[in-house]
């Protein structure tokens, strides 16, 4: 038997569909507890009963949200994934950024979502969780990076360094946007050339060196 979430994936412009896509935008903005039921019913155009028909409570449909996003991140690594494969380390590096910010750049709300979980003070029960370990020992396989038990912490560090860097040029666009005084296709482009540049050195320091070594 199909899930709700299942549903609601197949057919987007399905109510449940439509639910969804304002949950994760709304979510994102407020966070779970800045959020109520009765502003999305309003964002949807619905009256709030109807929303719980399809939904349930506010809990449930926060973690479907979450397993939404988690499905999406995993579909979109292995996109990356299949473009990356047997590149050199500093193309890599430097691809794998590049997706990755376009990706959240169009969906902020993971983003937010990410930076609300992780650094809000206020803490809630809701059980699903992002999959980070799991998704950063995937990234560390894919980008080639040494995973050996030993070196395993580092390299987690290190693309979790990545990632939140990305995740907080995103999630504070409407803040660091008009410190930079630029427009948003700019800044854009200078936050993943900053990104690139930092951490594309960062990542291939060791096989620089060892070029210039021989």
């Amino acid at each position: 038997m199909e899930s709700t979430l299942e549903k609601a994936r197949k057919d987007p412009e399905s109510m449940k569909g439509k639910i969804l896509a304002v949950a994760r935008r709304v979510f994102g903005e407020y966070g779970f507890h800045g959020t109520t039921m009765r502003m999305l019913a309003k964002e949807v155009g619905i009256d709030i009963s109807t929303l719980h028909y399809h939904w349930g409570e506010k809990k449930d449909l926060y973690e479907a949200v979450i397993i939404d996003i988690n499905n999406d991140l995993r579909e979109k690594l292995m996109e990356v994934e299949e473009i990356i494969h047997g590149r050199p380390l500093k193309d890599r590096v430097a691809i794998g950024i590049d997706m990755m910010m376009d990706y959240l750049f169009e969906h902020p709300e993971i983003s937010n979502m990410v930076m609300f979980r992780y650094f809000a003070k206020t803490r809630h029960d809701v059980l699903m969780d992002f999959r980070v370990p799991e998704f950063t020992i995937e990234i560390v396989r894919s980008m080639g990076l040494k995973e050996d038990k030993k070196n395993r912490p580092f390299s987690m560090a290190s693309i979790l360094t990545v990632m939140n860097s990305m995740h907080s040029f995103i999630s504070g666009e409407e803040s660091f946007r008009p410190m930079l005084k630029l427009k948003k296709k700019d800044y854009m482009e200078l936050v993943k050339k900053t990104v690139m540049y930092i951490f594309t050195a960062a990542f291939t320091q060791d096989e620089e060196a060892g070029k210039e070594s021989n």
